[in-house]
């Protein structure tokens, strides 16, 4: 597996958004021993980034869920690979009823964090990051917060989501040179609404990790060569996936660029963490820009 750095690791270029196990658009889950199988296909594939967060969960009484699901995996699989990165998220709330929430504080983001290193049973987080703005509190407090959280040794980094251009550099002044190791955003050929971002990233040297990178959970990913013939034509050429296709043109536009797509079965990582291997020329990245445009 080539591998690509984020912050000061070398992790995968491709990674595991482990949501769509415990959290997904057709309310379908596997069962947990398909899950944990998912898991530990992935890092028999040469994944070594784990994607979760402590609100994905079927229901809100179950929160934790994933992060349960990948401290079980990894606990199962054996002997782990040299530079496993588990990331997780906090900042947003979940509570009786289905009621969400955002939550920037101290106090919360102390509490999330000592939850989910208690979920995923280890002494620090590798990374960890800010799930969703708090609109009612100053951005820069925050992420001030998250600074607190790995100078009092709970994680090793920190990165932030869901996230503008300006809020990037907020996050980069507030945490200094080198301390924002990473941005995750939305960006796949569907939605390519924070392609801005991923430029500012790839010049500022920040990995960009799109989320929802083959198009969504909702079936979108499973589509995403009907959507878009020209991922589908390339695919044929190449005797691969579309959806490996689509990866690939993602890794194509940065070496910055992390893609982290979902999976609920063993097949759909494997295939997806293949894509590392697959170059395309820059004529087929152009036409896959192109088609992606035009939607």
């Amino acid at each position: 597996m080539h591998t690509r750095a984020l912050g000061p690791f070398k992790v995968s270029a491709i990674g595991l958004g482990c949501m769509p196990m415990s959290m997904n658009n057709d309310n379908e889950y596997p069962d947990r021993a398909d899950a944990v199988a998912t898991i530990h296909a992935a890092l028999d594939a040469g994944v070594t980034l784990l994607d979760t967060a402590d609100i994905y969960a079927p229901s809100w009484d179950t929160f934790g869920h994933n992060e349960e699901l990948v401290a079980e995996a990894l606990r199962t699989y054996g002997t782990l690979p040299d530079g496993l990165v588990v990331a997780t998220k906090g900042g947003i709330t979940r509570g009786p009823g289905e009621q969400w929430g955002r939550d920037g504080s101290l106090e919360y983001l102390r509490t999330a964090v000592e939850g989910s290193l208690r979920r995923l049973g280890v002494d620090v987080i590798d990374l960890y990051q800010w799930h969703r703005p708090d609109r009612s509190m100053d951005y820069a407090e925050v992420v001030g917060h998250f600074r607190t959280l790995a100078d009092e040794g709970k994680v090793r980094c920190v990165g932030i989501s869901n996230a503008n251009i300006e809020e990037i550099r907020i996050a980069q002044d507030v945490l200094g040179d080198g301390g924002l190791v990473s941005v995750q955003n939305e960006f796949s050929p569907r939605y390519r609404a924070s392609e801005d971002e991923l430029r500012y990233c790839a010049g500022q040297g920040i990995a960009f990790l799109p989320w929802s990178p083959l198009g969504g959970t909702g079936g979108g990913g499973r589509s995403v060569g009907e959507e878009f013939p020209a991922f589908a034509e390339i695919a044929a050429d190449h005797g691969v996936s579309p959806q490996q296709v689509v990866l690939a043109w993602e890794l194509a536009l940065s070496d910055r660029v992390i893609p982290i797509p979902g999976a609920r079965r063993a097949e759909s990582i494997v295939d997806s963490a293949a894509a590392a291997d697959l170059v395309l020329s820059a004529e087929e990245v152009s036409r896959c820009s192109a088609t992606a445009d035009e939607n």
